[in-house]
């Protein structure tokens, strides 16, 4: 198998941490967004959708998005489940890991792709171009810092996203809080369950994926 990913994306990391918290290790094929190497015919023709992160397999069958890579990874994988075992607890991890993609990761995403002159249209992923809306920054930023907010709440009686376990929900969340960083938008301290949390998490050896 090999992994198509590009470092600082936020996408690929998250599937990276899944590896490490599975212990699994795959090859990795480095595509340069910024220099828009998802372009590429041979690239296209893995993906059409023109994003990474990708997962090829043995029989060149490719998976993007990175639940599809993580769910396959854990079907092939099983040992330390991050998807839930129960049906309680993979409703729970799911509820959450889809909230923290939209309303965390996917507000970073608003404010980023419609402000940074890269992705200059080329506001939305994907093969179509998108003019960049800049008042979709502001929007982000106030989606972001809301995303945080109830976040910090829903902390506040559980140690992990869905109760007592990590999970691929705590990969998502931590991944867009620190996409967040990384555009300078920072969680306010006072939000102790967040930062607990946060802490928590970061210090993990996964993280460092």
């Amino acid at each position: 198998m090999k992994l198509y990913d590009f470092t600082i994306a936020p996408n690929p990391r998250r599937v990276r941490i899944f590896l490490a918290e599975k212990g699994v290790e795959i090859p990795i094929v480095q595509i340069d967004l910024m220099q828009g190497e998802q372009f590429s015919p041979e690239f296209s023709k893995k993906c059409p959708s023109n994003e990474v992160p990708l997962l090829e397999l043995d029989n060149g069958v490719c998976l993007s998005q990175v639940d599809a890579i993580c769910r396959y990874i854990e079907a092939k994988y099983p040992q330390n489940p991050l998807y839930g075992t129960t049906p309680e607890e993979i409703g729970l991890i799911e509820m959450w890991n889809h909230i923290a993609f939209m309303n965390g990761i996917g507000a970073v995403a608003e404010s980023f792709r419609n402000g940074a002159e890269v992705f200059k249209d080329r506001a939305v992923v994907g093969p179509n171009p998108h003019a960049q809306i800049p008042a979709l920054i502001e929007r982000g930023n106030k989606r972001t810092l809301e995303f945080f907010a109830n976040i910090d709440g829903h902390l506040a009686s559980r140690q992990f996203m869905a109760g007592d376990r990590y999970s691929i929900a705590d990969i998502t969340t931590l991944v867009a809080v620190d996409f967040a960083k990384w555009i300078k938008l920072e969680a306010p301290a006072e939000l102790v369950h967040l930062t607990r949390w946060y802490t928590e998490v970061s210090q993990r050896p996964s993280a460092q994926a």
